[in-house]
């Protein structure tokens, strides 16, 4: 369900003449105040150990439990995308990122409580200080290292996700 179906009330006013006006926002006709649904800012990480490997959690909890995922999250308010990469990073394998590099984006729509949540999810490779302590917590139910060659992106449950795996990957087979 789109998100603007959710609002039949002003929230400034309470007025119920609080109409869609565009595809992206609603506006009160009695006090003129308009919300605009903006994507919230997600954020993915790419991870790979010494020999390779990419880091790969199995989601513990809907959307798509029980499918493959990459480490991360949103942004936490007064929080950069990189600080929340790095604490959601934390908080799912137990791993420090040390240094964090932007790489592409990709807009999404996640589907949550029965709406549909636009994102935008921004991708990074990161360095962890020890790739051996990783610990599955918080949203992964597993942690595992696969090589990038036995990656199949069908078993990822997020679209975000299958297809910047296959940006990610692609451009790592070229740089080989």
């Amino acid at each position: 369900m789109n998100m603007l179906n959710k609002f039949k009330y002003c929230p400034v006013c309470g007025s119920s003449l609080f109409n869609i006006s565009s595809e992206k926002s609603r506006k009160c006709g009695k006090c003129g105040f308009e919300y605009f649904v903006n994507p919230s800012s997600a954020n993915v990480a790419f991870i790979l150990n010494k020999d390779g490997y990419l880091l790969v959690e199995r989601r513990k909890n809907e959307p798509a439990k029980g499918t493959f995922d990459l480490p991360g999250g949103f942004a936490d308010m007064n929080e950069t995308v990189e600080q929340g990469l790095m604490r959601e990073v934390m908080e799912e394998t137990g791993l420090e990122v040390t240094e964090v590099r932007y790489m592409f984006s990709k807009p999404n729509i996640y589907h949550y409580s029965g709406v549909d949540i636009p994102t935008l999810d921004m991708f990074f490779s990161c360095k962890v200080k020890d790739d051996s302590k990783v610990k599955a917590n918080d949203d992964a139910a597993e942690c595992m290292w696969i090589p990038l060659k036995e990656i199949k992106t069908e078993l990822f449950g997020l679209n975000s996700v299958r297809s910047g795996l296959i940006d990610f990957i692609t451009k790592i087979s070229s740089s080989l």
